[in-house]
C-alpha cells in the first residue's frame, strides 16, 4: 500500500509542478511562494480548528491534529527551515530554466536519498535497486547534454547550482522526514500544519527585507490562479507521501525514486503547455528515468 500511496504523491506533484512553473513565469519569486505556502496553510486550517473544538469528530474522519511538545516543535522548525532554503532556491531557478531542464534534474534527490538511507537507515538495496538507482542517475546525466543545446551550460549557470542545491536539501528533508514520522510519531496532518505554519513566518522575515519595503516590486507581482493550486495540491501529495512513511516497512529510497514518476507529467504535459524545446529529445532520458523507476518499483 504504501508503493500505491507513492505513486499517489507523485501524481499530485507532477500536477503542483506545473502550477508552480506557470505561477513563477514573469513573476516575483518570494511573494509567490508564500502565497502557496499560506494557501497550503489555510486549507489544512480547517482540520486544525475541528481538532481544537471537536476532537472526537477530527480523529472519527482521520484528521486529528494532536497536541505536541515545545521540543517537537523544534524538530518541525528545522524542517521548515530546510525546505524554506530549497523552495527558495528551487522557485528561483524554475523562473528561469525551463521545466523540462528543472523538473530531470529535481529527480536526481533519489541520489542523495539511497546514500542517506544507506548510511543513516541502514536501508539495503537488491541488485535491481541499484540498477533502478543508476538508470535515473545517467539519465539526469542525459539531460545536462540536451540542456545546452538550449544555450544552458551546466557549468556555468547559477540556476543550475541552484537546482542542485534545492535538490540536495530536498533530499535531506526527505530522510529527515523518516524521523519525524517514524521516531517521533507524528501523523501527517499535524506535520503539514505546523510545518506550513513555520515555513510562513520564515518567508515573512525574508520578504520584509526583501520585497515588502520595495514599492515597485510589490507592484511587479501577479497574482494568478495557480498560486493556490500550487499550495493545495503540495499538501495533497505531502499527505499521501506521509501516509506512506508511516508504514513501518517503507523505504525512504524507494518512495523518494517512486515520487520521481512525477517527471511523466512535467516533461510531456509540461513540454507542451510550455511549448518549450528539444521535446523529443528529452524523452529518452525520460524513459531512463521510468524504466530506473520500474525496476526499483518491480524489485
Amino acid at each position: 500500500m504504501w508503493m500505491y500511496l507513492g505513486l499517489l504523491a507523485a501524481l499530485f506533484l507532477g500536477l503542483h509542478n506545473l502550477c508552480k512553473k506557470h505561477a513563477v513565469q514573469g513573476n516575483e519569486v518570494f511573494p509567490v511562494l508564500l502565497g502557496t505556502v499560506s494557501s497550503g496553510f489555510i486549507f489544512v486550517l480547517p482540520f486544525y480548528l475541528i481538532s481544537v473544538y471537536n476532537p472526537e469528530y477530527a480523529k472519527e474522519i482521520g484528521f486529528l491534529i494532536t497536541k505536541i511538545s515545545w521540543t517537537i516543535h523544534g524538530f518541525i522548525f528545522i524542517k521548515s527551515a530546510i525546505m524554506a532554503c530549497s523552495w527558495v532556491l528551487a522557485y528561483q531557478a524554475l523562473k528561469y530554466l525551463p521545466i523540462t531542464i528543472v523538473t530531470p534534474i529535481r529527480s536526481a534527490g533519489p541520489f542523495f536519498t539511497f546514500i542517506g538511507a544507506i548510511l543513516i537507515y541502514q536501508e539495503r538495496p537488491n541488485a535491481l535497486q541499484w540498477v533502478g538507482f543508476f538508470l535515473i542517475i545517467f539519465s539526469v546525466l542525459l539531460y545536462s547534454k540536451i540542456g545546452k543545446k538550449e544555450g544552458i551550460n551546466f557549468r556555468s549557470n547559477k540556476w543550475i547550482f541552484a537546482i542542485i542545491a534545492a535538490t540536495f536539501l530536498g533530499a535531506s528533508s526527505g530522510l529527515y522526514d523518516k524521523f519525524l514520522i517514524q521516531s517521533l510519531h507524528l501523523n501527517p496532518q499535524t506535520l503539514i500544519f505546523w510545518f506550513c505554519f513555520y515555513v510562513i513566518l520564515i518567508l515573512l522575515v525574508l520578504l520584509s527585507i526583501t520585497w515588502f519595503p520595495y514599492a515597485e516590486k510589490r507592484r511587479a507581482f501577479k497574482f494568478r490562479w495557480s498560486i493556490p493550486a500550487v499550495g493545495i495540491l503540495l499538501q495533497a501529495a505531502d499527505y499521501f507521501y506521509f501516509k506512506a512513511l508511516q508504514d513501518p516497512d517503507a523505504l525512504i529510497m524507494l518512495l523518494s525514486a517512486i515520487k520521481r514518476s512525477q517527471i511523466l507529467i512535467a516533461v510531456v504535459v509540461g513540454g507542451l503547455i510550455f511549448k518549450e524545446q528539444n521535446k523529443r529529445k528529452k524523452l529518452v532520458p525520460l524513459a531512463g528515468i521510468l524504466l530506473g523507476v520500474f525496476f526499483i518499483l518491480y524489485s
